[in-house]
């Protein structure tokens, strides 16, 4: 019986053990380090599906970055007209067989930003009939497209020309049969000098070849055309019909285009502007949006399946890690770390293994873009976004691999531990 005047004992608890932040990161460390060619191959997966990802996300901004430069080269200066009045006004009846004015070179050319422009329209023949020599010689006749243009369309087009030269408005505006085709068409039709003033024969009408076309910026259907002035054609099959209606096609300076697109259809017709459709150049962000989503729909389920991989290789090895490691485990418990103490050492682990491979990953995705660009001549963009987010999703990706092995671990007895 304990008196009154006599002080009672305290029980003196043993204070719980505690696993410092250091002495994680030391044993996760020397987890890792043990076996360094098991740790290697663990997080190559990781390594494979992180550098993809980087890798990805880089060559599609790069090619993106290059479609618009070269949206801005081309696309962005040119404009196309179509006569859409082949039915004719409905209100008044008036039969409108060609919207183009005469002079809609020179009306649209007035335009502050416009280079050239010029009126084109495919020739309505019948059958295979442009042949190189007159009817009665033995020559076969080929199936051509003809198209007769103004001046101004070959200048809009870029033209470049092998040899010869393209015929200008005083040819047009005499009505001149003369003719400009393009390489290929001219080696079908044996044409292979101008020296002695070949001819093409079409519908039995002769053209002399003024010009063999060797390539074209825009247009690239004129390099399998035969290409006549306007006002010939239109003195020997007439002008455009309703089955092949005239356009326009309009080359800008850059940055002018939308202006132009905005002021054509009144400076053609200031009567009728709803005779005539314009066509400004697509947006740019459309474009390089729907690239850029297609490219990463397709590749990004490539970096998934790397990243699953990696995560199933780092799951497999942390689990038998976890296996041959039974003793230690038990032994750690029994000097009293706590399971929690066990699951975060594993997890800190494969943790470590995912960013480890992240790092890497990131560093060859990195490399691999700009490599890709160096050889291709273009400026690599990366977005610091992606760099910043790799490593991040290495250990992401290492935790979420380690939470089974971590748990398995934890669950170990000490004393069945030790039997081992």
């Amino acid at each position: 019986m304990r008196g009154r005047g006599l002080p009672r004992r305290r029980n003196r608890l043993i204070p719980p053990s505690r696993f410092a932040a250091a002495d994680l990161l030391s044993e996760s460390l020397a987890g890792v380090l043990q076996r360094p060619a098991r740790s290697a191959l663990t997080a190559l997966g990781t390594i494979l599906g992180v550098g993809t990802f980087v890798a990805i996300l880089g060559l599609t901004a790069t090619t993106s970055s290059q479609i618009d430069a070269r949206f801005n080269e081309l696309t962005a200066t040119e404009v196309n007209v179509e006569d859409t009045a082949g039915a004719g006004d409905a209100t008044s009846g008036v039969i409108t067989p060609n919207a183009f004015p005469p002079d809609a070179d020179l009306r649209v050319g007035a335009l502050n930003g416009v280079k050239a422009a010029g009126v084109y329209w495919p020739v309505a023949l019948h059958g295979a009939s442009v042949r190189s020599a007159p009817p009665g010689v033995d020559a076969p006749a080929q199936q051509m497209q003809v198209v007769a243009a103004s001046p101004g369309v070959l200048e809009a087009a870029g033209t470049r020309l092998k040899t010869g030269r393209t015929f200008d408005r005083f040819a047009g505006d005499r009505g001149e049969q003369v003719a400009v085709i393009g390489e290929g068409m001219a080696s079908r039709l044996g044409i292979t000098t101008l020296e002695t003033s070949p001819a093409v024969f079409i519908e039995g009408q002769p053209f002399t070849v003024i010009g063999i076309v060797d390539d074209v910026d825009r247009k690239a259907d004129l390099l399998l055309s035969v290409v006549i002035p306007s006002s010939a054609a239109e003195k020997i099959w007439g002008g455009p019909g309703s089955g092949n209606r005239a356009k326009m096609l309009v080359s800008t300076e850059l940055g002018a285009a939308t202006q132009v697109a905005g002021e054509a259809a009144l400076a053609l017709r200031p009567d009728h502007p709803e005779y005539l459709k314009v066509i400004p150049p697509p947006d740019p962000k459309a474009l390089r949006g729907s690239v850029t989503s297609d490219l990463n729909q397709l590749f990004l389920l490539l970096a998934t399946i790397c990243l699953v991989i990696g995560a199933v290789g780092i799951a497999n090895t942390t689990l038998v890690a976890v296996l041959e490691r039974t003793g230690e485990i038990g032994l750690r418990r029994a000097l009293g770390a706590r399971g929690r103490h066990v699951t975060v050492q594993f997890l800190a682990e494969s943790g470590a293994l995912g960013t480890l491979g992240g790092l890497v990953g990131t560093s060859l995705g990195t490399m691999t873009v700009v490599g890709v660009a160096v050889a291709r001549d273009w400026t690599p963009v990366i977005h610091l976004e992606t760099v910043a987010a790799a490593p991040a999703i290495g250990l992401v990706t290492g935790l979420l691999a380690g939470l089974y092995p971590a748990w398995r671990a934890a669950s170990i007895q000490p004393a069945e531990a030790l039997r081992r």
